[in-house]
């Protein structure tokens, strides 16, 4: 480098380094350059080094390459921003050295574009050059600021060969950052890998035939940019690529066939319309092929007389006349078909889109741009999924070959899904269970749980871990720890021995409370399987280890009734427990408080009246979250907090099919109690037509008569919420009237209070009324024991797993129980679902058949567990997931957070996947 050069670029060098550095220091916390932050000062950076390495003839893209690692810093996660910095500095570096020498710098243009192809346009316009301009000038910025070239998104000629340069948000098949409206060309001296990200950020109108009306269209759909709409996916093919010979071609079938143009005529129909008729022959005879109100159509096929045309349709005959109505057309002399002869893509559209427009914009992307789309996965893992790269995938997928590319595809497309998803519950896994300076590990003694303990109850770490805390768990709580000398196993205190099932769950929870990383385990049960009971036996583990444990409930009746039978099964080993809830008087909320922050109080239950800040803990140790689908991740995250590294158990009484859980919670050890308890009466189901619905009422009377109580639950069935609680407000006045007249009936839906939703509840649990007519907000969990009778009217809209749900409500005391399924009009489907409900009262049974029957998104999870939604996976496809599931889990062990250089692109593509989502 020339000695007048250095001085000042070293200056520059030396500004931006201490301005990173400062960055590293603060822990990547974005707050070094104030305002518009580090991604902002980099750019005005990069323009004035521009500015000046242009002037002295020096090589401009160091500047591009040093600009592109802080292009969206502020939606970068810290990792990804400490190796972003440690990449910026070595090109800082690099500036100062001598190997820095000007380089000529053709420039790049974009590639030509040809007349536009789609008809809402006005006018087809003639082809011409992208603007250009001078290398190494700044961009305008959309605010009228001025930008460096490196942080421009633009298109450029297609590519040659793929590139294997840095990937960033570009490339991924997760929402990208928002891009520049106007595109302008390239700046000379990129890198390869830097130009193909620049091409996939390119706005849509870079697109030939993309104007600005059919841009707005596009925007409409989520397509903003040449990526997205590479990666904007038909949601089928249909297969036209068997070509029927003209005599072969049979009446009334879709079909595909082709022959050369012989004559081409327009007439008008007695009924004023147009007819364009074609008369094409092959080998085996000729047809007449013909489209209506299509005039402008013989003009181009005369044009093309003697040519091949391909046509799709359906032939018919009309009185003694043969004629083959045109669906769709193609000429292939005039270019690869795309609308016939293969496997054609349908992609979802929008008002004034038209799908042969939609097929040429992504045909052109396709052809030109899918190469040069990075592939995210390393080679290890395509290699032992067997799977396709990514270029080829998203070509296959939106234009076959056959259809077994088109499956490979999918395939691929639904692993890097499920993939990606599988990587990002394994770093949540990953950030819950990092080691702490000390660990909350108990000491585990099978003799005081069990009443007959085997070695196969004790954790293998038994003796070693917690052994530590034995001695510190006195200094807690003491005076109530003195009284916490069982003299019996918890299990001999209850009125019940332990399943098989509840047996197996406890063990699996006591070797994770035996490690000192936190448990991270999520507990299925059954309704009516035992649940509780595990619960209050690890919530046992925790305070005979001097440990405090909290049990968070959605509502405050359930925390209720988990207070009443955890305290009554804790009470004869002397541990206290206090409850928590939002309707609490002040003085009785300060004496619950007090117990748990001195200790004295070993487990709390509640609801989110125990993440207010005023309630603290002494030694939390255990969390368990019942109903966890019915809480937000902050909610979740801010009673965790409030202990140090907290061992957490969430349950849910929702079986949920083995594939969706492992989808859904994948950063979840899974305990599953699969065994009721014996001597429980099964609910008698019956599923009965709107005509015999006179069968239900009179039972209820009878039930009623013998002192039990009856629920009746009605669907949301109108669109506006409002509505559906005006139609449940009708039926309950009108079964009050003509039905019950002499009972005492409440009712419950979703449009009113929690305190009024409560207080119906507890009236109901308290037998002051016969009956509940309810929507579907009924609370999962509720005991009453007297209920007797559940019925459903419009069964057929809800779901097994819900229509489950329903049944437990009932049968939880000594008598027997019903459960009537009332459907006046159920489809074939629904009638299927209803037999399958009426057979078997297995919960786990029937969530697989419901996922069978109606797909994962009627489950709770999908909607609420807080991850991305899934476009191509198929939750059914257990061998994918599975195989998804195993090679993120040997990934993450070889490189946990993916540090390695060869896994940036890979950890990019998950910080994109998951950034709009949060965790569990």
């Amino acid at each position: 480098m020339q000695n007048q050069a250095t001085s000042p670029l070293t200056a520059y060098v030396e500004r931006a380094r201490k301005v990173l550095q400062h960055e590293q220091r603060t822990n990547h916390q974005d707050q070094t350059v104030k305002p518009g932050g580090l991604e902002m000062f980099v750019a005005r950076w990069a323009e004035e080094v521009s500015t000046f390495c242009k002037g002295a003839g020096l090589d401009l893209r160091p500047i591009y390459h040093f600009a592109e690692y802080f292009e969206g810093y502020r939606r970068q996660d810290p990792l990804q921003r400490a190796a972003n910095l440690r990449a910026a500095l070595a090109i800082l570096k690099e500036l100062e050295g001598e190997g820095h020498e000007a380089r000529p710098q053709p420039a790049t243009a974009m590639p030509t574009k040809p007349a536009r192809v789609d008809s809402t346009d006005r006018k087809a316009e003639p082809a011409r050059p992208a603007p250009s301009r001078t290398a190494g000038a700044p961009l305008e910025s959309k605010t009228g600021g001025r930008v460096s070239a490196a942080a421009s998104r633009t298109a450029s000629a297609p590519p040659e060969s793929k590139s294997n340069g840095k990937v960033s948000a570009a490339a991924s098949s997760g929402p990208t950052p928002p891009v520049q409206q106007n595109p302008v060309p390239l700046e000379a001296g990129m890198s390869a890998g830097h130009t193909a990200l620049t091409l996939l950020s390119a706005d849509i109108t870079a697109v030939p035939g993309v104007g600005p009306t059919v841009a707005t269209r596009l925007r409409s759909i989520g397509v903003r940019n040449v990526r997205e709409l590479l990666f904007y996916f038909p949601r089928d093919h249909r297969d036209y690529s068997k070509l029927e010979k003209i005599a072969d071609i049979p009446f009334g079938e879709l079909v595909t066939t082709k022959g050369m143009i012989w004559d081409v005529k327009t007439n008008r129909t007695g009924g004023g319309r147009s007819r364009t008729v074609a008369t094409i022959g092959d080998e085996t005879g000729k047809l007449n092929v013909s489209w209506f109100n299509q005039p402008y159509l013989q003009k181009q096929l005369l044009a093309a007389k003697g040519d091949i045309l391909v046509v799709t349709g359906i032939k018919q005959r009309f009185g003694n006349k043969v004629d083959f109505s045109v669906r769709s057309h193609e000429l292939p002399d005039q270019g690869d078909l795309l609308n016939t002869g293969i496997l054609v893509p349908v992609y979802p559209l929008t008002e004034g889109l038209k799908a042969r427009s939609m097929r040429h914009f992504t045909k052109w992307v396709v052809d030109n741009y899918a190469a040069r789309v990075p592939d995210h996965l390393p080679l290890t893992v395509r290699s032992r999924g067997q799977l396709m790269t990514l270029p080829e995938a998203i070509a296959q997928m939106h234009y076959p070959e056959n259809a077994q590319k088109l499956a490979d595809a999918r395939r691929r497309l639904a692993f890097d899904e499920l993939f990606l998803m599988q990587l990002g519950m394994q770093e949540r896994r990953s950030r819950w269970q990092q080691q702490a300076p000390q660990g909350n590990a108990f000491h585990i003694d099978p003799r005081k749980i069990f009443s007959e303990p085997d070695d196969e109850d004790a954790p293998a770490a038994a003796k070693d871990a917690g052994a530590a805390h034995e001695d510190e768990s006195l200094a807690i709580g003491s005076t109530l720890w003195s009284t916490i000398a069982p003299d019996k196993p918890f299990e001999a205190t209850l009125p019940f021995l332990f399943t098989g099932a509840q047996r197996r769950v406890i063990t699996e929870i006591l070797n994770d409370l035996a490690q000192s990383k936190p448990m991270c385990r999520l507990l299925q049960g059954d309704v009516g399987a035992g649940k509780t009971a595990v619960a209050a036996a690890a919530l046992f583990v925790a305070a005979l280890n001097g440990y405090q444990g909290a049990i968070m409930a959605p509502t405050e009746l359930l925390a209720e009734q988990h207070a009443r039978s955890i305290s009554a099964m804790l009470e004869p080993f002397g541990i206290g427990t206090v409850l928590l809830t939002g309707s609490l008087r002040p003085r009785e909320r300060a004496t619950g408080r007090a117990a748990l922050e001195s200790g004295q109080a070993m487990v709390a239950i509640g609801t989110h009246a125990l993440i207010q800040e005023d309630v603290s803990f002494r030694r939390l140790g255990l969390v368990i979250i019942d109903e966890q689908h019915r809480f937000g991740v902050e909610q979740r995250d801010l009673l965790r907090q409030k202990g140090y590294h907290p061992h957490m158990l969430v349950m849910t009484a929702t079986p949920i099919p083995r594939t969706l859980a492992l989808t859904l919670y994948g950063d979840l050890d899974i305990s599953v109690i699969d065994q009721l308890p014996p001597g429980r009466q099964k609910i008698i189901s019956r599923w009965r037509s709107g005509a015999r619905r006179e069968e239900a009422n009179k039972l209820i009377a009878e039930q009623v008569e013998q002192g039990h109580q009856a629920f009746i639950i009605c669907p949301l069935i109108e669109e506006s919420e409002s509505l559906a609680v005006k139609a449940v407000t009708v039926e309950y006045e009108r079964l009050s009237r003509d039905v019950f007249p002499d009972l005492r009936l409440g009712l419950l839906h979703g449009g009113m209070k929690a305190n009024e939703k409560d207080t119906v509840m507890r009236r109901f649990r308290d037998h002051e009324l016969d009956i509940l007519v309810a929507t579907s907000v009924i609370e999962v969990g509720i005991d009453i024991p007297n209920a007797t009778v559940m019925v459903i009217e419009d069964a057929d809209r809800f779901g097994l797993s819900q229509l489950h749900q329903f049944r437990g409500r009932v049968g939880r005391g000594k008598h027997q129980s019903y459960c009537y399924v009332l459907s006046a009009d159920a489809s074939l489907q629904a009638q299927q679902r209803l037999e399958v409900f009426q057979s078997t009262d297995d919960g786990f049974q029937l969530a697989e058949q419901d996922l069978r029957l109606r797909g994962p998104g009627d489950f709770f999870g999908v909607r609420q567990s807080g991850v991305p939604e899934l476009r191509i996976a198929d939750l059914g496809d257990t061998r994918l997931i599975e195989q998804a599931r195993t090679l993120a889990a040997q990934l993450w062990e070889s490189d946990p957070y993916l540090r390695k250089p060869e896994h940036t692109s890979l950890r990019q593509h998950l910080h994109i996947f998951w950034q709009d989502f949060v965790a569990h």
